[in-house]
């Protein structure tokens, strides 16, 4: 399952993003808007990284990801 989360701001994402990208399949987005596996959710945690949950992806998001088109992080 695929959860959308963001960032208090661009230095936690960067920061963030250098942590996801070699364990995890993901997107994120100019919005500043992150989806992330769920098992990221608690990895972020324990590595202290503050993350905001947005809610429940949206359908959109969720066929983005899954496009071919789409480079994930």
């Amino acid at each position: 399952m695929q959860v959308p989360i963001r960032f208090p701001d661009k230095e936690t994402e960067q920061k963030a993003l250098g942590k996801l990208i070699p364990r995890f399949v993901g997107k994120s987005w100019s919005s500043g808007e992150t989806m992330v596996p769920a098992p990221a959710l608690a990895f972020l945690a324990a590595e202290g990284v503050s993350f905001t949950v947005i809610g429940p992806a949206r359908y959109g998001r969720i066929t983005s990801i899954r496009d071919s088109r789409v480079v994930a992080f």
